[in-house]
């Protein structure tokens, strides 16, 4: 039997992608709606290879009697209508920042937390930020491995996760940087094109960028409240795919043929480690890919039980779309959405 399901923000990169994901993994789904603001509705989405949805308007649409929404509309959006269609019974999963945080609603990776599905009293479960995403599934066997006290990490994430726009403003100044055009920065605070921006959400009152608070808070509720977490988060002139420098700290010793063999065998990761040239995974090369791909793995000799990896992810699928479906499936696998 099949579920009811709807797509919010339908019409945004995430929401393709979401729609893209459901047909491809073939969720099982009996009724599926595409819906978005008043101004894109009667709009048209593609819903695999053979079925295109007319867009409703997210605003008038009654949630009674749907199993689950997956929510990629902005948060201010969200905070309104993730609560009423939960209120109408429909399981909601939620890809914005705005209640990733609230102590009731679970934030979920399922490659590492999946039982906290079960968490959802309000009915709302979030999906959590790209860039710890891909962080937290390559951390989780060696969490388990050898205990992580702390963890610095530098990404360097594409212009996609700031929607079409970004990667609008990239293409239009790469463009007319090369021939002579006047550049404007809109979306961004410096022009991206050829540059690297360190500098993703507004800055807070200690320096850091929400961003990077998001990587250290999210880190936690996920995997660890007792692990350290430093980010530093850059924008570079990437269409899409994260990449992330990551440093840990072990309470226990580090054995790299142990972490190796761990990686090697965890869910959601791609061990693409070789000591060669091109022996690592790089952005462009992950696009479409599912996985979270570690390379350049060895010891860091500078700290106690440190060991240093190489991260990439496409953050459009793994970073938003495929975590999910996947929150999705595993509530399926759990018997805990509908009928």
């Amino acid at each position: 039997m099949g579920y009811r399901v709807a797509v919010v923000g339908a019409t945004g990169a995430v929401g393709r992608e979401i729609l893209k994901t459901l047909a491809e993994r073939q969720f099982p789904v009996d009724e599926i709606v595409a819906l978005a603001s008043a101004r894109s509705a009667g709009k048209e989405v593609s819903f695999g290879d053979k079925k295109v949805l007319k867009v409703q308007n997210l605003e008038t649409f009654d949630f009674t009697g749907w199993d689950v929404a997956l929510f990629s509309p902005g948060g201010a959006v969200s905070a309104v209508h993730a609560p009423r269609a939960a209120r109408a019974g429909c399981i909601v999963i939620d890809n914005t920042s705005h209640f990733r945080m609230e102590p009731d609603v679970p934030l979920v990776v399922p490659e590492v937390n999946p039982n906290d599905v079960k968490k959802a009293k309000r009915g709302i479960i979030a999906n959590p930020n790209c860039s710890t995403i891909q962080m937290v599934v390559a951390l989780k066997p060696l969490h388990d491995l050898f205990t992580i006290r702390r963890v610095v990490v530098a990404t360097y994430q594409a212009v996609a996760g700031a929607g079409k726009s970004g990667m609008d403003e990239l293409f239009n100044q790469a463009r007319g940087s090369l021939v002579g055009d006047p550049l404007k920065a809109e979306q961004f605070t410096k022009q991206i094109a050829f540059n690297c921006i360190p500098h993703i959400d507004r800055f807070m009152d200690d320096g850091a960028t929400k961003e990077e608070w998001k990587m250290t808070v999210e880190t936690r509720k996920i995997l660890d409240p007792d692990i350290a977490v430093f980010a530093t988060c850059v924008r570079v002139p990437v269409f899409i795919g994260h990449a992330e420098a990551i440093t840990v700290e072990f309470e226990e010793p580090v054995d790299l043929a142990r972490a190796r063999e761990a990686l090697r065998e965890a869910p959601g990761v791609v061990l693409h480690d070789k000591r060669e040239d091109g022996g690592y995974a790089t952005p462009l090369e992950i696009v479409g890919e599912d996985a979270t791909y570690v390379s350049r793995l060895r010891i860091d000799p500078t700290v106690p039980n440190g060991l240093g990896f190489w991260c990439v992810a496409d953050n459009l699928r793994k970073g938003a779309a495929l975590n999910a479906v996947q929150i999705a499936e595993t509530m399926v696998a759990l018997d805990l959405l509908g009928h």
